[in-house]
This record gives structure tokens, sequence and C-alpha cells, in this order.
């Protein structure tokens, strides 16, 4: 829901505090930044996290590997991990609504990964969100997509899929489905009960293509709704709109659910920059946001350069939300596959975000100081960061 007026206040007052003290800072020496109760007081308020997944990375499968990630990450100063809770159709449990992913299977489900890192950060006063990485797209091979095909998406040629990550063909269930909804948030509220943590996140995975919405389903329930068939046109702006409709009532309906099961109700969102995100994927985080739908944003700025990325800082949609006090974060990406991202450049890309009154969230671990890096520079990383994070 909205902040109350006096939250509000003082979050809109956040970041005008935090480009202040920046100013202050350049001017003054060690000891009395040092003891800066200001300082202070920001610091604790503020986020540094990362995301954890399970490809590509050994992490879930060993339960040492586990405990000493999260040593290293509190030694560093991180206050929050965003592990991945639901990839490519699996699950990290058993589950009801969804098969074990095999790679768990073979290394042995009693590991459990994601509750022993919500148990390992309770140990160490680091924040765990659970992650649900791929929303409402599946393989076009789950036995979820072969099983019910009134579920899924299509394009307007009738093609059920679309490339991602590559080459592999995803399809996209549909989020006005009774069917998928049910599915949907059921696997969400048996998650978030199997152990504590720190509400969810949602990503761009959360959404509805905009070339979709052809199937037999979403034909029938527009043409109910308005009594004309869907414009050709998959841009054209009011059926834009009505599929934009149909995914904001799946995220109330969750919201209200975790509700009605006593759950935490602390959404977190990682769209992209708000103009794809929209136009690409219908996700009005906008309206979401101002509309009290989530309580965090997390925007995706994955720009390679500093310049790009102060661009994406600055876009209408984020201004906004954090003129209304909607906490929000910068995904920032420290390495993935064989990019890896300089520590000077995060050190600009971080000192941006915080002046505009943001945390950070690191995508992913294997970027920070792990196997993305090269052995010999892995401990200058990891001090790197240390120092990163003693800002926090």
């Amino acid at each position: 829901m909205r902040p109350s007026a006096s939250t509000a206040l003082a979050q809109r007052w956040k970041p005008l505090f935090g480009v202040a003290l920046a100013s202050l800072m350049a001017g003054l020496p060690a000891p009395l930044m040092a003891e800066s109760r200001l300082d202070r007081l920001l610091r604790n308020r503020s986020t540094m996290g990362v995301w954890l997944t399970n490809s590509p990375s050994k992490l879930y499968y060993d339960r040492t590997r586990i405990t000493a990630a999260m040593q290293q990450l509190q030694d560093a100063g991180f206050n929050r991990v965003v592990p991945n809770v639901w990839s490519r159709g699996a699950t990290f449990h058993r589950s009801r609504f969804a098969p074990v992913e095999p790679p768990l299977l073979k290394a042995g489900v009693g590991l459990d990964p994601i509750c022993t890192l919500a148990a390992e950060g309770r140990r160490r006063g680091i924040k765990v969100m659970p992650w649900f990485e791929y929303g409402l797209m599946e393989p076009a091979d789950s036995s979820v997509v072969r099983n019910n095909p009134s579920w899924v998406l299509a394009k307007a040629n009738g093609q059920r899929w679309m490339a991602m990550h590559g080459n592999h063909r995803m399809a996209w269930l549909n989020p006005a489905h009774p069917g998928v909804r049910a599915r949907f948030i059921g696997l969400v509220v048996e998650t978030l009960k199997r152990c504590p943590m720190d509400g969810l996140q949602l990503d761009d995975h959360f959404a509805w293509p905009v070339q979709f919405g052809y199937d037999p389903t979403t034909v029938a329930l527009y043409r109910q709704e308005t009594g004309r068939v869907p414009p050709r046109d998959h841009s054209n702006r009011q059926w834009m709109k009505w599929r934009r409709n149909q995914l904001t009532s799946l995220l109330r309906e969750l919201r209200q659910r975790l509700k009605q099961e006593r759950l935490s109700t602390r959404i977190s969102l990682s769209p992209g920059p708000f103009r794809s995100a929209y136009n690409l994927w219908l996700q009005d985080w906008e309206l979401w946001a101002l509309g009290g739908l989530i309580e965090e944003l997390v925007v995706q700025n994955y720009a390679y350069s500093v310049r790009g990325f102060a661009k994406d800082l600055d876009q209408p949609a984020l201004r906004k939300a954090r003129s209304w006090g909607i906490p929000s974060q910068i995904g920032v990406l420290a390495g993935f596959g064989k990019r890896t991202t300089s520590m000077a450049v995060l050190e600009q890309k971080v000192r941006l975000a915080r002046q505009r009154g943001h945390g950070v969230i690191f995508f992913y671990w294997e970027g920070l100081w792990g196997s993305h890096v090269p052995e010999k520079y892995q401990d200058i990383r990891r001090n790197a960061f240390a120092r990163l994070g003693s800002q926090f």
C-alpha cells in the first residue's frame, strides 16, 4: 500500500540527503567522515545485495559452499541475497506445482538450498528474498505446456514460443487464465511457507510479451469484455492496455492471497528500464509502484558504459518513483559469462546510484569474485567489494 505522508516525506528527502552528504564528504578528512552520524544512518538504510542462481554456478549443490559464500558476503558488507527459487519450470524443493530441478535431484533434495540460505541469512543479519526468476515463462517442451495447451499464449501467426537466453524455446503462460493464476500463486505461497524469508521478488519474466495474445483463450476473453477481436497490430495502445490490465489483476490477486495466508506482502519487482519494460513486456511498473501493488523496485541497469548507466538512472518513471518515496534499488552487472565488469567501473556506478538515493543489487554471485573472475584477481575483488560494502 502507499506509504503514509510522513513516511513518504522522509523517503522523498533521502535521495537529497545522499547527494548533499556525498558533496560534503568530498572535503572532509577521514576521521570526520568515519564519525558522521548521518552517514551511519543513511548507510544502515541502504541495500547492497546480490542475486544467487543455480546456473551457471555450483553454489546450490553443496551446503559447505553455501555457508562459505554467506560468510564471505557478510564479511564484505552485503545485507541482502536474492536466491533464485523458480528456474526453467523447476523448483528447488518438492512441490505440488512443478518438478524439482534435475541437478538438485542428483545432488540430493535434502540439501534444501533455499531454506539453508534463509537460515544462514538469519544468523548473519542478511535478508533473504526469494526470486521467482522465470515468472510466467516455461520451457516450450515442459509438461505443463504440453498438458495444458489452453494455458499458453500465442502470436498472431499461431507460434506458441519465443527464443530466449540464446536459442532456448520458451512458452509464456496466460496471466488471464484461472489455471495459470492458481498454479503461479500456489507456487509462491508454497515456497514462502517453507521457512522464514523476507518477502519475494518478481522480475522481467513476470510479463506478457507484447507480440503474444492471439491464442483462443485470450481472443475469447477479449471479445467477451470488449465485443471486438484483438487488433492485428500487437502494439495497438488499447490492446496493450487490456493485456496489461490482466497482468496487473494477477499481481493484485497474488497480494490478496499472501495477505489471506498471513505471509509477507513485501513484493519487490526487478524490471528493465520502463520504456522497454512496458512496450515489449507490458510491465507497467510505474503504475504498480505508484498504485501500491509493489513495495520496492530493483530496476535492472546493465548499460555497458558509465554514461549509459547514468542516463538510465534518470529515466522519468524512476525519478517519479523516487519522488513518491518508493524504495528503489539498481541492478548492476558485476559479471556474467565472459564479461566481468571492472571494479573501477563498478565503483563509479555504485557512486552514481548512491548519489540518487538508491541501493544496489549485483548480478550475480559468481561475477563478484567467483568463477567468472580469474583466480589471481579474486581476493583483490573481494577486498574491493568490502570497501564498497563499508559505505552501506
